[in-house]
């Protein structure tokens, strides 16, 4: 299991509703969108790390483990901002997007913790589910089980030929590890194709008519739990406008 699911399993707020936490997640995800980046993002980045290490009880380890690879995304992003093309000479330092990267960065950076607050605190078999209610075609959800589940399966499976491939020595040279790349993707596509086959086979063999249906376990709403989450993004919203 990955780490980041592991986490919304074992979180204290297992057992509170998804729409809960989506109210706090999503709403401040959306100031992180909407509002001035200054002081909006650092005030929305603030609150949902302070959840993320405060009730949620990550460890400042876990958390990094989760955003490690997303912020790479966010750098790089953001470079761009920094380069101007065309004049003399054709590409060069932009000073002037400073600002704009700073940002950027910024912005993504809060809505990216905004999304590991959800992520790390709902299960995504509580999530989807749950969007049926709401007027979510059942083809689009079991569609996002199905792959959500071959994902793990593929990683899996990824680690077991790469561990084969170290134990024959396959990761010497450059001209080993290239070969062997190579292979490992196409064991890959090949089984993932393979899988895919046998899980349509299984489906209609018992009787698959369109729709997977599954025991949602019902959890009571929290109204104080949700007055607080609309008095924070009230109180973000306020002191960025008061600010900015």
């Amino acid at each position: 299991m990955h780490s980041l699911d592991a986490l919304a399993h074992t979180n204290p707020w297992r057992r509170r509703h998804p729409g809960e936490k989506a109210v706090l997640a999503l709403g401040l995800l959306g100031c992180a969108v909407a509002l001035p980046p200054w002081p909006g993002a650092l005030l929305v980045g603030a609150c949902a790390l302070a959840v993320l290490l405060g009730p949620l009880a990550l460890r400042p380890g876990q958390l990094l483990r989760a955003l490690r690879a997303p912020l790479v995304f966010v750098a790089v992003g953001s470079v761009p901002l920094l380069v101007a093309v065309g004049g003399d000479p054709l590409i060069r330092w932009a000073p002037e997007g400073i600002g704009a990267a700073v940002a950027l960065a910024g912005r993504a950076t809060a809505a990216l913790l905004c999304l590991i607050l959800f992520a790390a605190s709902t299960p995504l078999a509580d999530a989807l589910p749950r969007l049926e209610r709401l007027g979510v075609p059942a083809a689009v959800t079991e569609v996002a089980a199905l792959i959500y589940r071959l994902l793990f399966l593929l990683l899996d499976t990824a680690a077991a030929v790469r561990e084969a491939q170290a134990g024959r020595l396959g990761f010497r040279t450059w001209r080993t590890t290239y070969r062997c790349v190579a292979a490992q993707g196409a064991a890959i596509f090949v089984g993932s194709l393979d899988r895919a086959r046998r899980l349509e086979q299984g489906l209609a063999l018992r009787g698959y008519t369109g729709s997977l249906r599954v025991q949602v376990q019902e959890r009571p709403v929290s109204v104080p739990f949700v007055v607080a989450s609309v008095g924070l993004v009230v109180a973000v919203v306020s002191t960025t406008l008061v600010l900015a």
